[in-house]
């Protein structure tokens, strides 16, 4: 692969592969009918263009009827975690992630799924100072994100944006998310995100060193790249999803540290590519 088709791929990968209702003034901008069209006009624009199978999905239905089929990644022990990134809130819909956060503002904030359990007063206390800011708002306590864990077959060094993922030797890598959505509380003894995003290298491969075990068995299926550049527009990009269905708990302050420092360049939480509901744009999930 060029380096000029390395970086048409890696601009179009750079959007990423994701509250209670009046956390945040993002909340409920447009109404129903603007994503209405956001997915009538994704519609159109893919109908009959070969469009594989899309992401976000809800993981709790089976159905889909896109026909597009390509090889499942490797389990991610053997690929290279290349990127690690998080949404607000979940972009996947299923599990314990199931009450609608809104429509937020027809760009991907303030939309997607939060966790539909329920959190103590103390775990819900205001946190000291902005978290993860960003230009639409900052993370709270209650706050759901879902974060990917994004490996692929090239031989890399793990970096910043999905550009990471692709090689001058690979024209064609294997992706593969492996995804867990997390509840952000004020609670110092809750997961450390440190600890839940360290790096290692076993085995030859990059990985993440303690990506969650016991958030029930993964839901896999095949999908795309995910994020609100996506809402009107098929993406292009063959991508083997892992989601667990059950969300973890960890610290808001230990999030608001890996913002300040860390080597995929990230500092705060993207936004959520509508959830793809039309048949034609999903995979079946085999059971």
């Amino acid at each position: 692969m060029n380096k000029g088709r390395i970086a048409l791929l890696a601009t179009a990968m750079a959007v990423p592969l994701s509250l209670q209702a009046d956390d945040h003034a993002t909340q409920g901008l447009v109404d129903d009918s603007t994503i209405a069209a956001q997915r009538d006009v994704l519609a159109r624009t893919t109908a009959g263009k070969g469009f594989g199978p899309q992401s976000p999905r809800d993981i709790d239905s089976a159905a889909g009827n896109n026909q597009r089929i390509f090889s499942t990644a490797p389990d991610y022990d053997q690929m290279n975690l290349c990127n690690i990134h998080f949404h607000k809130h979940a972009e996947h819909k299923g599990g314990e992630f199931t009450t609608y956060a809104g429509n937020g503002d027809g760009l991907g904030y303030g939309t997607g799924y939060r966790y539909s359990g329920t959190l103590s007063e103390s775990e819900r206390a205001p946190a000291d100072g902005a978290i993860c800011p960003t230009e639409k708002d900052s993370l709270v306590p209650g706050d759901t994100i879902e974060l990917h864990y994004v490996h692929t077959t090239a031989k890399i060094e793990p970096g910043p944006t999905l550009g990471a993922c692709l090689s001058d030797a690979i024209g064609n890598p294997q992706l593969r998310v492996e995804t867990q959505v997390y509840v952000l509380v004020n609670d110092a003894s809750a997961r450390d995100f440190g600890e839940l995003t360290e790096l290692g290298v076993v085995d030859g491969y990059h990985q993440a060193l303690n990506i969650p075990g016991n958030t029930g068995e993964p839901v896999q299926y095949a999908g795309s790249t995910t994020g609100p550049a996506y809402n009107e527009n098929g993406s292009p990009l063959q991508v083997s999803w892992s989601v667990r269905p059950e969300v973890a708990r960890v610290n808001i302050d230990t999030v608001g540290i890996w913002c300040e420092d860390n080597i995929f360049d990230e500092t705060g939480a993207h936004g959520v590519r509508n959830l793809v509901v039309n048949p034609d744009l999903l995979s079946e999930i085999d059971s």
